[in-house]
């Protein structure tokens, strides 16, 4: 067997993702997506979107319990503050912050901490003064301009995670645990088969109730 040679990055394939930090499937296809990085070609471009936009207002909160509107209400925070962080110091620091986030969130299970939002903008060497930007609804414009993006070629009958292979948009891939290593670069692969077929529209199974979000 012989061992990888890094991509120089400009050999990478540049592939959208958006996210809402609050969503733990699109974590979990994040880490996969940055697994795929060690073993292809490609380079992951970190774009936000909104849950509670998709779920409040495109969708009308139609069916959601009232434990989850509240949720996705508090869901506008952390992405305000993504929105605020790359207005401050550029579009590269969403993946960084993107990692600092959801590692609290979701690896260490801390969604309903306070703290959380703080701690990620020190550990990308951010100023805390960013954590006000959660109140902030005037970045709400620019977070549904980047939202737009991906849900007016994917629909509005998907949810998250959403990327772009290529020029095909999809919602996908959802998994759990994240795959590690070759594993993930054959999953890329099968992706890129799926999305380059002309009239490629679906490819879904019913996730069971007892299926839970895994983050090993």
């Amino acid at each position: 067997m012989t061992a990888h040679t890094p991509h120089r990055d400009t050999d990478r394939e540049t592939v959208p993702f958006w996210f809402d930090p609050l969503c733990p499937w699109s974590w979990i296809t994040s880490r996969w997506l940055l697994e795929v990085e060690h073993v292809r070609p490609v380079r992951a471009d970190w774009r936000i979107m909104s849950l509670a936009h998709l779920n409040l207002v495109q969708r009308h909160g139609e069916g959601l319990s009232d434990d989850y509107r509240a949720l996705m209400a508090r869901a506008w925070g952390p992405v305000r503050v993504c929105a605020a962080a790359s207005e401050h110091s550029g579009h590269s620091i969403l993946g960084p912050l993107y990692t600092a986030l959801g590692t609290r969130v979701h690896q260490q299970r801390r969604r309903d901490d306070p703290t959380v939002i703080t701690e990620a903008l020190s550990e990308v060497g951010l100023p805390d003064s960013l954590a006000t930007a959660a109140l902030n609804p005037e970045l709400d414009q620019v977070i549904i301009a980047s939202h737009n993006e991906a849900f007016n070629a994917v629909g509005l009958d998907v949810g998250t995670p959403v990327l772009r292979v290529r020029d095909t948009t999809l919602f996908g891939p959802v998994m759990t645990p994240t795959p590690r290593g070759e594993t993930a670069g054959r999953l890329w692969d099968g992706l890129v088969l799926v999305a380059g077929t002309e009239g490629f529209y679906e490819l879904k199974r019913t996730r069971s109730r007892d299926v839970k979000p895994s983050f090993e």
